[in-house]
């Protein structure tokens, strides 16, 4: 059994119009007439497509133009390409393809035969040789629907289009995908059977929108009008370019970049910073009475002579206490309850010094026998007096409480 054997030639242009002029070695007056024109689109850039489109076709003209064919020659390319057209038939399971059925028809079956008449706008710009536009990349048709906003009728705007351009030219068109192989075979199947007549079973295929096959021959300005009637925002007349736009390019805002300083200099500068602080704005003052597990400032209730034992000495010319502060507030504010509630008894501890009658308008005990000349004369409350006596007298020695005396934490803190 023979095996069918071709060999074909490619010559890929870039795609750059400085080139067009190596057309020369490619194609020529000799070759032109087994030579196939592939076109090919990104379609992850459809609004490049039409423009592309036109412009490449555009150079293939021209340089045909350029070959100086012989007229009759041309003529009879040009004829070939329509008979082609008009006499494709869709493969099918009872019958085979088209280019099979014309090889065993007769010339006098050729010359009986009824063609139908090409559309006004079909083949109106015939370069007399099989032209081929395969849409690359479909895979990227989901990213324009995810990012840039693309809806079906967008697609079918583009292929609309695009199948417009073919009938012009008498092109097929094949949309496919390398990422998910899809009609790459087909490509080399179509391309075989027009340069070599090989027979295919391979019929349209425009439902699925990545995957479209329309071979030369099938379409027709009715059936590119069926993609006209899902339009909804869109018009079957409305410019290429003003549809498919070009999106905006994001532009990404480089900001300056904040290099952190060494930590070592950081503690530096911060160590600077406390320094030049004064004291009171540092924090406010360290509680020194311990707290309950409620949080309450309140000392837990211990005996007297635990209470006094934990008091540390406190040196003369301290902070003043004030007797009217709130009680409990701070830990000055417990110290001064307590040193008031001893110094308002009647009886005191023995040793201490001997209280007098209090005096009306004051809160304690009036006369004191420690009391300074000096507090007399400047006035000072008597309470403040003993306070500061008792302090001092606690810095001297240690404090003793008698196991008589009736004050107990509770009654010190109620006071």
């Amino acid at each position: 059994m023979p095996i069918d054997q071709t060999r074909c030639n490619v010559w890929i242009l870039d795609g750059d119009l400085y080139h067009k002029g190596l057309l020369k070695f490619s194609l020529d007056a000799i070759s032109l007439k087994d030579t196939l024109i592939m076109l090919v689109v990104d379609m992850s850039k459809p609004w490049t497509a039409l423009d592309s489109l036109q412009k490449w076709a555009s150079v293939v003209r021209e340089h045909i133009d350029k070959l100086k064919i012989p007229p009759e020659e041309m003529k009879e390319m040009e004829q070939k390409l329509i008979r082609d057209f008009q006499e494709y038939v869709e493969p099918g399971e009872d019958f085979p393809a088209s280019p099979q059925r014309r090889n065993t028809m007769s010339q006098e079956d050729k010359d009986d035969s009824v063609v139908l008449p090409l559309g006004a706008d079909t083949l109106t710009h015939n370069l007399g040789i099989p032209v081929l536009v395969v849409c690359t990349k479909c895979d990227a048709i989901s990213v324009l629907e995810k990012e840039h906003d693309y809806k079906d009728e967008h697609f079918d705007f583009i292929q609309s289009h695009i199948r417009k351009f073919c009938l012009q030219y008498g092109a097929a068109l094949i949309y496919t995908s390398v990422k998910e192989n899809k009609n790459t075979d087909l490509v080399y199947k179509y391309i075989v059977q027009k340069l070599y007549g090989f027979p295919y079973k391979i019929p349209a295929v425009v439902v699925e929108k990545d995957a479209v096959f329309i071979p030369a021959g099938w379409d027709n300005d009715k059936k590119i009008g069926i993609l006209h009637e899902n339009f909804q925002t869109l018009k079957a007349e409305d410019n290429f370019e003003d549809i498919i736009t070009k999106p905006p390019v994001r532009k990404f805002v480089h900001e300056k970049e904040i290099m952190a300083e060494d930590d070592q200099v950081f503690l530096m500068k911060l160590q600077t910073l406390l320094a030049k602080q004064p004291p009171t704005a540092a924090g406010r003052p360290v509680d020194a009475s311990p707290r309950v597990p409620g949080g309450s400032p309140r000392t837990p209730n211990r005996s007297v002579s635990s209470n006094v034992a934990s008091v540390s000495p406190i040196p003369a010319g301290s902070k003043k206490i004030d007797p009217n502060m709130k009680a409990g507030a701070t830990s000055e504010g417990v110290l001064a309850n307590f040193f008031n509630s001893l110094l308002s008894k009647k009886t005191g501890s023995p040793g201490g010094p001997s209280v007098g009658g209090g005096s009306p308008g004051t809160g304690a005990g009036g006369g004191s026998s420690g009391l300074p000349p000096s507090a007399k004369k400047s006035g000072q409350k008597p309470v403040l007096s003993d306070v500061h006596a008792e302090l001092d007298r606690i810095t001297r020695k240690p404090v003793t409480v008698s196991p008589t005396s009736p004050t107990s934490p509770t009654e010190g803190e109620a006071s």
